[in-house]
């Protein structure tokens, strides 16, 4: 672990994250977040954006992205209700010769090394720890640990944003956390060739027929203002595929094709609900009608 001295106190940073997350299409939300996170003129400031949009549509992976292409190191940190201030910040820990070790958060790691900081999930944060993070969002980039007892400032190539569910599970953000985090950048459920293509992305071993049905009944789904994602459809697949290969099935006649139908309805079942199987119920259907 890498560490750090700050006004005599030593810091022990968090490694970057190096995940296999892959953004496919949309490009002009990655410009979106990269012109934010531009520097004009020496008076100028990167801004914070905040990514919004319903779950599994993509936020994480489009910030993580975005981070890469500055060719610098990304820092992912998970909210949660439970977040404190000092999670956010420096945590003291026991080290192996009972002495306090002081270790920086993700996002303090990250100000250090002049990476890009993804809070997940920002709106699942208490507006206690979301103005521990104030004095960084504005200005004074920097951030006071009163536990460690410093300030850390932020290194200029320093690069934040958060990712935010529009669901009923979160905190509703103050108005001076609000203003912080602009612009706000929507992410939508993709086209249906884009979104094809994300299925072929995280699926290459998947049959194109199968890669057919899922993005048939997302669409469908999209039409019908369902919340069910591109997630949720890797995940139906991504069953679908086991059970098939668990029984032995090959995807050559339409006895076949029924089976898989029928399959992808049990995943979608599984994996979110009845409502959501009814839309492959109906592609057993119309291969009934091909018999």
């Amino acid at each position: 672990m890498e560490k750090i001295s700050i006004d005599d106190v030593e810091l022990h940073l968090s490694a970057p994250d190096d995940v296999s997350m892959s953004w496919v299409g949309q490009e002009d939300l990655v410009t979106q977040v990269l012109a934010a996170w531009l520097v004009i003129g020496e008076d100028d400031l990167p801004l914070s954006p905040r990514l919004l949009g319903k779950p599994g549509v993509g936020k994480t992976t489009l910030a993580y992205h975005a981070g890469r292409c500055l060719t610098r190191p990304v820092y992912l940190f998970q909210a949660t209700m439970d977040t404190r201030p000092e999670d956010l910040i420096v945590t003291p820990v026991i080290s192996e010769q009972g002495k306090i070790k002081y270790v920086a958060s993700p996002v303090v790691s990250a100000m250090i090394k002049g990476g890009v900081a993804i809070i997940d999930e920002g709106n699942r944060m208490s507006e206690k720890s979301w103005a521990s993070l104030a004095p960084l969002l504005d200005s004074r980039r920097y951030v006071e640990s009163i536990v460690a007892g410093i300030k850390i400032k932020a290194h200029p190539d320093f690069r934040f944003c958060t990712t935010m569910n529009d669901d009923a599970s979160t905190f509703e953000l103050p108005e001076y956390i609000h203003s912080r985090l602009q612009p706000q950048i929507y992410i939508d459920f993709p086209e249906r060739d884009e979104e094809l293509l994300i299925l072929k992305s995280n699926l290459p071993f998947a049959d194109d027929e199968i890669l057919e049905y899922v993005v048939e009944f997302l669409q469908t789904a999209h039409e019908a203002n369902e919340r069910y994602s591109v997630r949720d459809g890797i995940n139906i697949a991504r069953y679908a595929l086991k059970r098939l290969v668990e029984s032995g099935e090959r995807l050559i006649s339409t006895d076949r094709k029924k089976r898989t139908a029928q399959y992808l309805k049990e995943a979608s079942s599984m994996i979110l609900d009845t409502t959501a199987s009814e839309y492959f119920k109906a592609m057993i259907n119309d291969i009934d009608k091909e018999k």
